[in-house]
């Protein structure tokens, strides 16, 4: 009994603490109703006031939903009330951009192209009013500190959301990207930025307490987005907040580097990558001589294994484009580049090789004959071995090389010929004597023709190492499968027959 009745006291006074009437209330009212409703369970069970823990509410979101509209569109009507900046003197139009600002920060929902119709235009309205104020000098004078808290937090609020992410089976080559649906305003949104960072009135030590280094990082997170004209935009402004915050560079630079490590150990999936190279080649463009440690590294550690990723053929012009930057800036990057390039080189894909040699071949033209001379021994393996694929588009790459006036005078010069022919030879003399591909076949048999006229005796030499080789390998061959003939037969007379595959 005492069990019963401590029970029962405990269930009122969670009942009572639960309907909002502590302890100490003193007697309720007989006509006063709990601020919580006694309710009824699945089962038509009474819970006395207490609720039990919602699973699947399904109402509470349609509350959410309910009361942020009803915000939207209390806040809209504010808008809708405002007078035009134009029309507004000049004393007072400063308080009326920063409300203007803050009421842009509304956030509407463009999955669903009939909702809030009216608020999605008047918010573009009020978005363009704003971009096309600041677009004159004397407009841009309202860009004072007091007003820059406002203006990167608009931005923030409209162009910093999750991405979504992209589907396992997308292909960046050949699927069309999906389009952002919110673009009327996020449009508006990029140019008013814009506009913002370019501005003369603007300084960049005052603005970068408000641009902090968070604001930089999300902002190289929008690389990703799947629509590249936002991409455009984001590659744009980046740039010139590259310029402008010159305390941030070597930030960016390193935010860059780590989106590469992820994209190239981790994901595989990056929307971006083009763009944010567009990006690095002005960058290394402007590298002081001679180049740091830090930028070799970035050569070494992200540059350069970007040539791995399946999706290179994407972005791998710019990428060529910032590795002959480096060349240019340095020579002497050369030996790291090459070994780089035969560390990654794609063994298993044809259309990947052809890139890489046309790669290759800027990065020796822009050489001198005694930088070449550190990597032509990595460089003549490479090119016979090209020679020798079985893919015809890769053999006829590596033969163009002897096209090029450059390459002639310097690594594929007639005095080195002693040096790389050697290497060469088989796989060409194979594609001359009978090629299925007659462009191979001819280019293969005018380079040996070249060579011949050069010089016969190393010509001939070189035939006969070649046919040495040859032999010695038929003959191993031959010992090979007479081990393997002598092996099967063994094993037949245990009684083992051998595996038909």
């Amino acid at each position: 009994g005492y069990l019963f009745l401590g029970m029962k006291g405990f269930l009122n006074k969670v009942q009572r603490r639960v309907s909002g009437s502590g302890p100490s209330s003193g007697s309720e009212s007989k006509n006063e109703k709990p601020s919580t409703p006694i309710t009824t369970g699945k089962a038509g069970a009474r819970t006395n006031g207490i609720e039990p823990t919602p699973k699947a509410d399904v109402t509470l979101p349609r509350r959410e939903r309910r009361r942020s509209s009803f915000m939207r569109a209390q806040k809209m009507q504010v808008l809708k009330d405002l007078a035009l900046l134009s029309d507004t003197p000049m004393q007072k139009r400063e308080a009326l951009f920063k409300q203007k600002l803050q009421l842009c920060g509304v956030i509407f929902n463009f999955d669903d192209a009939e909702s809030d119709m009216r608020g999605k235009e008047l918010k573009r309205e009020t978005l363009l009013e704003l971009a096309e104020y600041v677009n004159s000098p004397v407009g841009q004078k309202i860009f004072t500190e007091s007003l820059m808290p406002d203006v990167v937090e608009m931005v923030r609020v409209n162009l910093f959301r999750t991405l979504p992410p992209q589907t396992d089976d997308f292909d960046p080559e050949e699927d069309e990207p999906s389009m952002e649906a919110a673009w009327p305003h996020l449009q508006v949104v990029y140019e008013f930025f814009l506009r913002f960072v370019v501005s003369s009135e603007v300084n960049g030590k005052v603005a970068k307490r408000y641009v902090d280094q968070a604001f930089i990082r999300n902002w190289i997170e929008l690389f990703d987005a799947e629509d590249p004209r936002e991409r455009d935009y984001v590659k744009t402004i980046l740039h010139r907040m590259y310029g402008k915050f010159m305390s941030y560079r070597s930030f960016i630079r390193k935010t860059i580097s780590q989106v590469f490590y992820r994209y190239i150990y981790e994901t595989g999936k990056h929307n971006g990558i083009g763009e944010l190279l567009e990006i690095l080649g002005s960058i290394i463009n402007g590298f002081a001589i001679p180049l740091k440690v830090e930028h070799l590294q970035f050569l070494e550690k992200a540059l350069i294994p970007l040539h791995k990723p399946r999706a290179l053929s994407v972005y791998h012009p710019q990428l060529s484009y910032c590795i002959s930057q480096y060349v240019e800036k340095d020579a002497e990057t050369v030996g790291v580049i090459v070994t780089g390039l035969i560390r990654f080189w794609p063994w298993s894909c044809s259309s990947k090789q052809v890139l890489l040699l046309n790669e290759l071949e800027e990065i020796m033209e822009l050489c001198r004959g005694e930088q070449l001379n550190q990597v032509q021994d990595q460089i003549f393996k490479l090119l016979a071995t090209c020679l020798a694929s079985e893919h015809f588009q890769v053999v006829e790459r590596a033969l163009y090389f002897w096209n090029s006036e450059h390459l002639c005078a310097n690594i594929l010069a007639q005095n080195k010929a002693h040096i790389f022919l050697p290497y060469i030879f088989g796989p060409l003399s194979k594609n001359a004597q009978g090629h299925w591909n007659q462009t191979v076949e001819s280019l293969a048999q005018s380079v040996l023709k070249m060579y011949m006229e050069l010089d016969i005796n190393l010509y001939d030499r070189c035939a006969r190492e070649n046919n040495d080789k040859e032999r010695i390998k038929e003959s191993q061959l031959a010992a090979s499968k007479s081990k393997w003939q002598s092996i099967i037969e063994a094993a037949a007379e245990k009684g083992v027959k051998p595996d038909p595959n």
